[in-house]
């Protein structure tokens, strides 16, 4: 491995560490004032919440004006943390309550982040920093290009013949937010 690619990898994993933080940082907030209430959400309610999120990234960047003036960095940190909190309700199912205590809802949102952490070093070494040259436009189509395959997923009742499941387009959707983020708080 060169010594520039070697630095660029590094790069890579603070920065995706500094988004996580962000977005890990709101998500306690939101915990905070709110609980832990997205736990009664069925796992086709967070696709269709991500599916809100990414659908408006791309309605600003078609019309390159958004009514609300927030643009799409919150949209993108949305979709991480719906993401990891689809993740949560693939694995322990929804809840009829807000059952879970501030601390195990962290527990869980840092178990997932690091798994994304995780798959995004794997691929990003094969695929060589390649997400790097892309615009961030892509990744908004890659998120909605992923929902519709979790849709079409959720309506086989979670059955695949060949496809990875609903947790894998669930952890490329966080990764690609976490990327047009990089890409908005660092730059090409």
């Amino acid at each position: 491995m060169s010594p520039i690619h070697g630095s660029m990898m590094k790069d890579t994993k603070q920065q995706f560490e500094h988004a996580i933080a962000v977005c890990r940082d709101l998500f306690a907030k939101k915990l905070h004032d709110y609980g832990a209430a997205w736990r009664i959400m069925r796992p086709s309610s967070v696709t269709d919440q991500i599916f809100i999120k990414a659908n408006r990234i791309r309605s600003i960047e078609t019309k390159g004006v958004a009514m609300v003036d927030e643009g799409i960095r919150p949209e993108f940190i949305a979709i991480v943390n719906y993401g990891i909190v689809g993740l949560i309700q693939l694995e322990l199912g929804y809840a009829d309550t807000d059952d879970m205590s501030e601390e195990r809802a962290l527990e869980l949102y840092d178990r997932y982040a690091k798994n994304a952490l995780e798959l995004m070093l794997a691929k990003n070494h094969d695929y060589d920093e390649a997400w790097r040259s892309m615009r961030i436009s892509s990744y908004t189509d890659l998120i909605l290009m992923k929902i519709y395959r979790t849709k079409q997923i959720e309506g086989h009742d979670g059955a695949t013949l060949v496809s990875e499941g609903i947790d894998a387009n669930y952890m490329d959707m966080i990764n690609y937010a976490v990327f047009g983020l990089i890409k908005l708080d660092f730059g090409e």
